[in-house]
């Protein structure tokens, strides 16, 4: 079942070739021009030009055939090459039987045939090629009726009973005729077969329409069809022949330098016409998915079509050249100035598969660096594949400006190149920093810090870069030739290139800004808690020697949680948010009081923070105000009497409390503590 559906779908690109190559060579053929040079010849008594109108006619009848062609199902295209087949076996049999005729009258003998050698020899020769013709055609027609198609071994049939040469030639145009007969037939009985095809087509594309939409039939079509393939085997044809043709013509082998002139010359000629160009666009289309194919492939083995990425078809390039070819009008030069200006517009494909290719390397290469993989040859394939996308644009750009005068389209070419140098640079030294910590087997301070200047500063240069391809387009196109695709492409460029990456580098320079402050807002664990936390960071999962604290009792270090804070604002354990609950502090005992202890659960936290708080009323402010003021850590030890005798009261660990600070977190419970009787109560401190 594989083999046949692998079959079928040749078949239904392979039978649908002739139908566009006969569009291309009816659009190469002006009508007008062809009987305008006749009337110029002065031969307006030449037959050909009284019947113009009819040529005329006939050419766009040969449109409609070709259109028809091209969309009929498979099954009844199979079906109308075996009848075209067919017919060509019956001219081949006309043919060998006026050959053999033709042969018999020049040698003029009519004896017996076996005592002619000769006369045997033709006789032998006709016979088994108007067997084989037969048995082909009754094959390939599906019946056992073989004597349908063996009217033209009467002539043989003829001579062997001695027949008169004379006779013989009257009997071979009877089987021509009788032959001819047979193929109207044929046709006038299934006459009725296009209008009905044509109806049921009809029918079917009003239900699709009606049912789907317009959308849904244009897709199916191009999937039936197979449309980007199509093109593609069409105009490698196409330019096949057009080396073949020129080969044939030449007796001497081409020199190197005359090659790259010869294959630009004959791309240039196989896209003249919009049938071509489009098949010059898939093609490289194809050729840039082969490419970045091959490209994961070096980087990934099998397991790169495992996640195959769908923005990595080939089709940004074929767009490209298409977007290109209309705005320059490629097809209405002449072939020199088609093939120059072609070989630019190859130039910018290829610097967009660079791209492509780098935007396929970058994070393998940065997932490997930061990765514990040991393998070497994984390390090579993507160092030497960045390598090449270092050097091989820095080479192209430095070409262009050798042999080509500077224009807008040049200067994109060379600052595409340019910038994917840039990036590929900046990709490898981040490669190396990551190395680099994976040798010292330790986490290298500020690592993030330096990657993000890395990474600034060729983003950097690639706006200041873009920036100066946009102030050249307008300035070419204000002070020289103004077109709408030229201003249009401006206008993206300037939106896309410009715009959009100044807008994302001020976004994420706002986001590192306030995750910096965020950070610096949060308390920093002691030792002490530290050591009664004794655990790892759970963003890292690697030992914490600091780390801050955030308003939800959760320790981290300070760069993990500035990168987490990169993303969202939000605790990666208990996803709090931190956005609301960072205040700035005005002391730092109000920093110690808004931090708990390390060992206090959360839930405990939140249910303290939910109490009500007892504010005193004016009698029990004025008695605080006559109350003894309390003692802080700061002030000499007291003399307090006790029932076994006088002994110095220890100074108790609640009884810090900052100077100056206000509100209900600064309150003494009297009662509690008088009930407690020196010794410190929770209830305290809130």
């Amino acid at each position: 079942m594989a083999m046949k559906t692998r079959v079928e779908a040749v078949l239904n690109v392979g039978l649908r070739i002739p139908s566009i190559m006969l569009l291309e060579v009816l659009y190469r053929w002006d009508v007008s021009s062809f009987f305008q040079k006749i009337q110029r010849s002065s031969l307006n008594n030449n037959p050909l030009f009284q019947y113009k109108y009819i040529a005329l006619y006939l050419h766009y009848v040969g449109y409609i055939l070709s259109l028809v062609l091209l969309t009929l199902p498979r099954q009844h295209l199979v079906q109308l090459y075996l009848y075209v087949l067919t017919a060509l076996l019956l001219f081949a049999g006309h043919q060998l039987s006026r050959d053999y005729v033709r042969g018999e009258l020049d040698s003029g003998y009519e004896g017996p045939l076996y005592l002619e050698p000769l006369s045997m020899n033709r006789f032998t020769t006709a016979l088994i090629g108007q067997v084989v013709v037969c048995t082909l055609c009754s094959c390939v027609m599906q019946t056992k009726q073989i004597w349908l198609f063996s009217a033209h071994l009467l002539p043989l049939v003829a001579r062997l009973c001695l027949v008169p040469l004379e006779t013989i030639v009257f009997i071979n145009r009877f089987a021509m005729i009788f032959t001819g007969l047979e193929v109207l037939y044929f046709i006038a009985s299934n006459l009725l077969v296009p209008y009905n095809l044509a109806k049921t087509a009809y029918r079917e594309l009003v239900q699709v329409v009606e049912v789907y939409g317009l959308l849904a039939l244009g897709m199916s079509l191009w999937n039936q069809l197979v449309l980007p393939v199509l093109f593609m085997c069409f105009w490698l044809v196409l330019f096949a022949l057009q080396i073949y043709t020129y080969f044939s013509t030449r007796d001497q082998p081409p020199s190197r330098e005359r090659l790259l002139f010869l294959f630009l010359t004959s791309i240039a000629e196989c896209c003249s016409t919009p049938y071509s160009l489009l098949g010059l666009v898939f093609t490289v289309s194809f050729v840039a998915l082969g490419v970045l194919t091959l490209c994961k492939f070096y980087l990934q083995g099998y397991r790169a079509f495992m996640n195959d990425n769908a923005m990595h078809r080939g089709m940004t390039e074929g767009i490209t050249l298409l977007i290109l070819a209309v705005q320059t009008g490629l097809i209405e030069l002449q072939v020199i100035h088609r093939a120059f200006l072609l070989s630019i517009i190859l130039f910018i494909v290829v610097a967009s598969i660079l791209q492509s290719m780098l935007e396929i390397a970058d994070p393998i290469v940065l997932a490997l660096g930061a990765s514990r993989d040991k393998s070497l040859w994984k390390h090579f394939r993507a160092v030497s594949l960045c390598l090449f996308l270092l050097v091989f644009p820095a080479y192209m750009a430095y070409m262009i400006c050798q042999f080509f005068r500077m224009d807008f389209w040049l200067l994109i070419i060379i600052s595409s190149s340019i910038l994917t140098s840039l990036q590929v640079l900046g990709t490898l030294l981040i490669y190396v920093l990551f190395m680099v910590e994976e040798f010292r087997k330790a986490p290298v301070e500020n690592m993030d810090e330096v990657i993000y200047c890395v990474n600034g500063t060729y983003r950097l240069l690639e706006f200041l870069v873009a920036v100066c391809v946009v102030a050249y387009g307008v300035s070419e196109t204000l002070f020289g030739e103004w077109t709408v695709m030229g201003s249009t492409i401006i206008l993206v460029h300037s939106y896309y290139n410009v715009w959009l990456r100044a807008q994302l580098g001020w976004q994420s320079f706002l986001l590192r800004r306030d995750a910096v402050h965020k950070i610096q807002s949060m308390p920093t664990a002691s030792t002490l808690q530290l050591q009664q936390h004794n655990d790892i960071c759970s963003i890292c999962f690697q030992d914490m020697k600091s780390a801050v604290i955030t308003p939800c009792s959760h320790f981290f270090h300070a760069t993990c949680l500035k990168k987490w804070l990169y993303v969202q604002e939000t605790c990666p354990l208990c996803h709090g948010q931190l956005k609301s609950q960072l205040q700035p502090t005005s002391s730092p005992a109000a920093v110690t009081q808004a931090a708990p202890p390390a060992n206090q659960n959360p839930a405990e936290v939140e249910q303290e923070k939910s109490e009500p708080q007892v504010e005193l009323d004016t009698e029990e402010d004025a008695q605080a105000e006559n109350a003894p003021p309390m003692k802080t850590s700061a002030e000499p030890e007291l003399e307090m009497d006790s029932p076994s005798g006088s002994s110095k009261a220890q100074p108790k660990e609640c009884d810090v409390v900052a100077e100056g600070s206000t509100g209900p977190a600064g309150d003494l419970d009297d009662e509690n503590d008088d009930d407690s009787g020196g010794s410190c109560s929770t209830s305290d401190v809130h």
